[in-house]
């Protein structure tokens, strides 16, 4: 008898999670929260699935290149903040050389041991804000944003406890996230996951894309909020 004829559905359960695009979603969806912009690579993705976007990015050189990019894009726009779980909480922001991607308000752990090309070339003071304030204080109209896309570099679970209050607005939530501490201190999957399953979300899709040499690995995970298909 192998394991999936030991656990019901075990195959499904496999096929379910790992086996889709976690991208999938963008079909169903009505507008995104880009949390972690750097320069807007997915802008011509989401133009072509009609989406509103906003997007955040706390860089200020980073951001002045999204600005950049996203012009034209009629329903796209762009804020420059540093989202956490604070208002008004200064950090040091340490800004990566790989045009600023793996940029963090945390120091790089083992993360340098998948990509030991990485390093922080300056680091700058911000002073942060949760999503929930930035929302209200750009009015924007969650309505027409039913999805959040979060890439910060540790901090994913920082944004996700600033906007607890405004997480039901949502249908879909995604997030890069490791398994095993890529920065010190940072926000790992299994942390995530519990905290989203806590406020009614699932982890629907995951897609692995980096593994660190001694175990563990990256990916990018999809959270649906429960009773919402694909």
């Amino acid at each position: 008898m192998d394991i999936f004829s030991k656990i019901p559905n075990l195959r499904g359960k496999i096929s379910k999670v790992f086996c889709k695009n976690p991208d999938s979603f963008l079909t169903k969806a009505k507008g995104i929260i880009h949390v972690g912009a750097n320069e807007g690579q997915e802008r011509d993705e989401y133009a072509k699935h009609g989406l509103n976007v906003i997007w955040i990015e706390p860089i200020p050189e980073v951001f002045d290149i999204l600005k950049e990019n996203i012009k034209g894009y009629v329903n796209q726009r762009a804020y420059q903040a540093l989202i956490t779980d604070k208002d008004g909480a200064e950090y040091t922001f340490h800004i990566a050389n790989n045009q600023g991607a793996s940029s963090s308000i945390f120091d790089l752990k083992l993360h340098k041991e998948i990509w030991p090309e990485v390093n922080f070339k300056k680091s700058i003071k911000l002073k942060s804000i949760t999503l929930t304030t930035l929302i209200r204080q750009e009015n924007i109209d969650l309505s027409n944003y039913d999805s959040l896309v979060i890439d910060t570099q540790g901090a994913e679970l920082l944004v996700l406890k600033g906007a607890e209050g405004i997480l039901p607005a949502f249908k879909f939530i995604k997030a890069e996230l490791p398994d095993f501490e890529a920065y010190e201190g940072c926000s790992k999957l299994s942390e995530v996951t519990v905290f989203l399953e806590n406020h009614g979300f699932e982890e629907s899709i995951r897609s692995k894309f980096a593994e660190h040499p001694n175990g563990g690995a990256y990916y990018d995970v999809l959270y649906v909020k429960k009773q919402t298909t694909l």
